[in-house]
């Protein structure tokens, strides 16, 4: 794994580019620690950068950027192709390798087959970018899901990129951008902010499955062609393509889906578990990380080692059940307890971490047991994209079932009930629920007040979309909590969320959700510790052979991700699985009225509100009001309110 930058500036010597470019890829060294390297082509004025995480060829052949055999093109690649192994067979009739890393490989196959065609051809995680000399184009490539980062822009007459926002504000410092209030919207809404586009108006994402190509074939163009607005984003695949082509050809047979699904999986993991450095996996005792567990440890000869964290609060631990896991699969486990300290303290660095919003708070967790992985290994695999692929969150099942009862009622009895449901505060519905519990001696379950008033938001929508997106959502009315009359950025309303609603929810997870929040917590909390993170179920295989599945193999016998449970019990016991989901979360909602109370009262105060002069100040104080005093739990919103002041602060002052 690495960290890739670049620079293009007509108006700027080589040289002082070259220093530039280098002050960008310093910026990332925590993405690849090991070597940095830069490549500048005169004519065009461009500077390629490249940090190096080594996993493939730990030897100087592996260095990057990295020139093709022919000399015509150089790349600056950060990920991994798996099946670069199969791809090195093909190209060896015609080419003379110097080294056994993919990067070479891929070079081969884009000299040999030409972009297209080598994008239609590689399977892995990657975002790259590749400067072709004979035609004076640079390309800029994202893998398909999403996996790995690449932002750009244009500002000053110049181009930037970068795998992090921060490398490109070494080239031109943030307060030099113009905030997005459309993009901010969008991120109050859902926690994160979708590509294409990022909180300022002149940086965007490249989106999953997408690349550009600049023209720096006319240098005398070359300034006029360099607008943000010009650069058009070219599609390689997509998630409806890949729904399409699965539906033509579904697997109606059990048996036959879960012996060709365990199949699959280790073929995929044998080839993600090729690396020149120690290699482990988390474990979590779910089914997805149990899953790839058990199958990296069935193809290993030696012991692996297996990561998990673990809270002191029984109602979020999950590590006895991984630890049962790892005894059974027999890998060497290492567990770490999270104390509240260990939380608590990354709060602030959170923002550095992300360098734009973003308001998952499991990225916490994430980067602890990232952290406590770095320590053993390099190389670490996950689950992530087990729930999205086979149906794994309970939105799924709950709201198709709740909207089509809610939407039998007339909408005036809608609109009573619901706002009858939200005249008592959550805390009271939790203090009566578990009043009746203890009385009739049953567990029950937790977070009911926040259940009831989720359902009386449903309960004002319009449609499926509506209610799947404001279940999905941290707010109903983000633009409400800002100064700006603004607009939220349009999602596509071509997904069909009537006519199947299982197929459309996990569509939309995987074409936003998924690489919106979850892959971007992934990343970006794994390369902080140097730590190369590798998903198998989101392998470009599997996501396709999941399309081939019918709706049914995925819940079944009211139980979600069915056909991956019958994978993972012929690994695992069933007993040591089955148990409600819980997730990865932390006490945010408990934090925000103790712990970090301190930071609350600075940065949504109404004095810091009304000088930023950003948000409402009231309406936020107002939210702060209501949590303190248990009468609403605004965990997530004020949790994304107060990572965006945070952000605010640290990169703008």
């Amino acid at each position: 794994m690495c960290g890739i930058a670049g620079i293009v500036n007509y108006q700027s010597t080589t040289e002082v580019l070259r220093q530039i470019a280098q002050e960008m890829v310093v910026a990332m060294d925590h993405r690849g620690p090991d070597a940095n390297g830069l490549w500048h082509d005169n004519d065009t004025h461009s500077v390629l950068a490249h940090c190096r995480l080594a996993i493939q060829d730990l030897s100087p052949s592996g260095a990057q950027p990295m020139t093709s055999h022919s000399d015509r093109y150089v790349i600056a690649f950060n990920g991994e192709i798996y099946n670069f192994q199969k791809l090195r067979g093909e190209l060896s009739v015609n080419t003379q390798f110097n080294g056994h890393s993919d990067t070479e490989v891929l070079l081969a196959a884009i000299e040999h087959w030409g972009l297209a065609r080598t994008l239609t051809r590689i399977d892995g995680m990657f975002a790259f970018a590749l400067f072709d000399r004979k035609e004076r184009q640079l390309y800029l490539v994202r893998d398909r899901i999403g996996e790995k980062p690449l932002y750009y822009a244009v500002i000053n007459q110049q181009l930037l990129f970068a795998s992090e926002l921060k490398a490109i504000f070494k080239a031109c410092p943030a307060r030099q951008f113009t905030h997005d209030a459309a993009a901010l919207a969008s991120y109050l809404r859902y926690g994160y902010i979708n590509a294409p586009h990022s909180i300022f108006k002149e940086i965007r994402k490249l989106q999953p499955g997408h690349f550009i190509q600049i023209d720096l074939s006319d240098s005398t163009q070359a300034n006029s062609s360099l607008a943000i607005e010009q650069i058009q984003q070219q599609m390689y695949w997509d998630v409806p393509s890949a729904i399409k082509q699965g539906h033509s050809d579904l697997i109606t047979d059990a048996v036959t889906a879960t012996d060709q699904l365990d199949t699959l999986l280790n073929t995929i993991i044998q080839e993600q578990s090729i690396a020149d450095v120690p290699l482990g996996a988390f474990l979590s005792g779910g089914i997805d990380s149990s899953t790839v567990a058990a199958i990296v440890q069935a193809n290993s000869q030696a012991p692996i080692d297996t990561f998990t964290i673990g809270f002191h609060d029984p109602s979020f631990n999950e590590a006895e059940h991984a630890k049962a896991v790892a005894a059974h699969i027999g890998s060497r486990h290492h567990e770490h307890y999270i104390t509240g300290n260990d939380t608590l303290d990354l709060v602030p660095k959170m923002a550095q971490i992300y360098d734009e919003p973003f308001a998952d708070s499991s990225q916490i967790p994430m980067f602890i047991v990232s952290q406590l992985a770095r320590s053993k290994v390099t190389v670490c695999l996950s689950g992530d994209g087990g729930d999205e692929l086979f149906a794994g969150y309970n939105r799924y099942t709950q709201t198709e079932r709740m909207f089509q009862r809610l939407s039998g009622l007339p909408s005036g009895v809608n609109r009573l009930l619901s706002g009858l449901l939200t005249a008592m505060s959550p805390r009271v519905y939790d203090k009566t629920y578990q009043s009746l519990m203890r009385l009739t001696g049953r567990k029950g379950s937790a977070n009911v007040g926040l259940k009831v008033h989720k359902l009386a938001g449903l309960m004002r929508q319009q449609n499926l979309q509506q209610a799947y997106q404001y279940l999905s959502s941290y707010s109903a009315a983000p633009t409400d909590l800002l100064l700006t009359d603004t607009d939220e950025p349009t999602f596509d309303n071509q997904i069909d969320f009537q006519q199947a609603f299982l197929s459309a929810a996990m569509e939309w997870d995987q074409r936003y959700y998924l690489p919106g929040d979850n892959l971007v917590k992934s990343d970006r909390a794994s390369m902080a510790n140097s730590l190369e993170m590798r998903l198998p179920l989101l392998d470009r295989k599997l996501i396709e052979f999941s399309w081939r599945i019918p709706n049914e193999f995925k819940l079944r016998e009211q139980k979600s991700k069915w056909l991956l449970r019958q994978v993972l019990y012929r690994y695992v016991p069933e007993a040591l699985i089955e148990r409600p989901k819980m997730g990865f979360s932390i006490p945010i909602g408990q934090w925000l009225r103790s712990d970090l109370k301190p930071m609350v009262s600075e940065l949504l105060s109404i004095n810091y509100l009304e000088q930023q002069n950003i948000f409402d100040p009231h309406r936020i104080q107002k939210l702060v009001q209501q949590h303190d005093r248990n009468q609403f739990d605004h965990s997530n919103l004020l949790w994304s309110i107060l990572m965006f002041q945070m952000w605010q602060k640290s990169y703008l002052g």
